[in-house]
């Protein structure tokens, strides 16, 4: 766990490319269930995780999904895409491309970075 209050916990998803999730702690099904003002926030932390992450990791490009199939909990993930990791162009949860060789920046300094702007938008 990254981060945590009353609407939204942020998370690692394991893996060799940087990948956080976003749930609502409330288990809503779908986007449409969520209260507007939650809704505008989540939308407003994904812009700024988006931009964190092209900022610090240097992507190809940034996935941001949100399926919840399997858990029907509206979360999102945000990932950040190379050219050259295991499954690019592909999603990662689909068939591995290659042996990812990728040299990327500490996870643990992006981590705080991070938290460092979430806590003043604590209820933004």
């Amino acid at each position: 766990m990254i981060y945590a209050d009353d609407e939204i916990t942020l998370e690692w998803e394991k893996s060799s490319i940087p990948w956080l999730k976003l749930f609502t702690v409330e288990p809503y099904r779908e986007m449409s269930d969520v209260p507007s003002s939650l809704r505008q926030r989540i939308f407003g932390l994904l812009l700024l995780i988006e931009t964190e992450m092209r900022d610090y990791f240097r992507p190809h490009k940034i996935n941001l999904a949100s399926f919840g199939n399997y858990c029907p909990h509206v979360h999102w993930h945000i990932m950040a895409r190379y050219e050259n990791d295991s499954h690019f162009p592909e999603p990662m949860w689909g068939k591995r491309q290659r042996e990812g060789k990728l040299e990327l920046p500490d996870f643990s300094a992006f981590e705080q970075r991070l938290v460092e702007k979430l806590c003043p938008l604590n209820n933004v």
